[in-house]
């Protein structure tokens, strides 16, 4: 059975990216699916691209200004009736030392990547609650596993992930609702095009990392089969995922190979 035939599902970050390949293929699956993000305009796009257009929704959002997620939420919930899936995957990334990081820069990577995330959550989870069910996925990263150079801000945002839906895991079992923390490694995104630098700019280079990462195609195929499966943790990447059981199993080299890694 398609478990998304016919379910509402909810995306940040569909203007691009893993979101959008995330719209994409729910769409194919037979999901009405809500688009949000800051880029209207590329919102439009996305939908352009989409199965059965009528049956979607744009609904703009912006994860550094949360205090109207509660009144979007009942927009989506007037529509539709229900909300099946929250693919929070909207966020931030960072190349800045830490030490030449203002803290105002981690405050803002902060604000968008953790409390713009969960207050989404936050927003939508009475209604899954009402409804005794629901699936919470959210798109952390490998950087919320382990540490890394340049991403300080980052992987602490990715990091508070982790032990927030942990906890909502356990705490909403009773009503139904699922959560997904999937945790990509090099995908070819423009991910690290946005990131910020230690002035708060964009760092507005391709990563070499990225550059050479997996699809968006195959990431996304990967994250809705760990869905379907109602997983609880997923890695998605090529190589550097092992880095994960090397950390829990073998520390000690963990961090003599970790170290070695191209930054960029």
């Amino acid at each position: 059975m398609n478990v998304f035939h016919n379910k509402i599902a909810w995306v940040i970050g569909a203007s691009s990216g893993i979101g959008k390949e995330m719209a994409v293929q729910l769409a194919k699956n037979g999901a009405k699916v809500i688009l949000s993000s800051r880029k209207k305009e590329q919102l439009e796009e996305a939908l352009a691209t989409l199965e059965r257009k009528d049956e979607h929704l744009i609904l703009p959002l912006d994860l550094e200004h949360s205090a109207n997620f509660p009144e979007l939420a009942k927009q989506v919930i007037e529509k539709y009736g229900r909300i099946d899936f929250l693919f929070n995957n909207g966020g931030l990334s960072q190349r800045s030392n830490a030490a030449d990081t203002p803290l105002e820069v981690d405050r803002r990577i902060m604000e968008i990547n953790y409390f713009g995330n969960i207050a989404l959550a936050k927003a939508v989870l009475p209604y899954m609650q009402k409804q005794k069910s629901g699936h919470l996925v959210i798109i952390s990263s490998i950087a919320g596993k382990f540490g890394f150079f340049l991403r300080s801000a980052y992987s602490a945002s990715k990091h508070a992930l982790h032990g927030f839906y942990e906890s909502v895991l356990l705490e909403e079992e009773k009503n139904n609702i699922k959560v997904t923390i999937a945790c990509p490694g090099k995908i070819n995104t423009n991910i690290s095009v946005n990131a910020l630098n230690s002035e708060g700019s964009t760092h507005g280079k391709m990563d070499h990392n990225q550059e050479t990462g997996m699809s968006a195609e195959e990431c996304v195929k990967q994250l809705l089969s760990a869905v379907k499966k109602e997983k609880k943790e997923v890695l998605i990447g090529n190589r550097e995922i092992k880095a994960v059981t090397l950390k829990r199993f073998f520390p000690r080299w963990f961090w003599k190979v970790i170290r070695k890694q191209k930054v960029m």
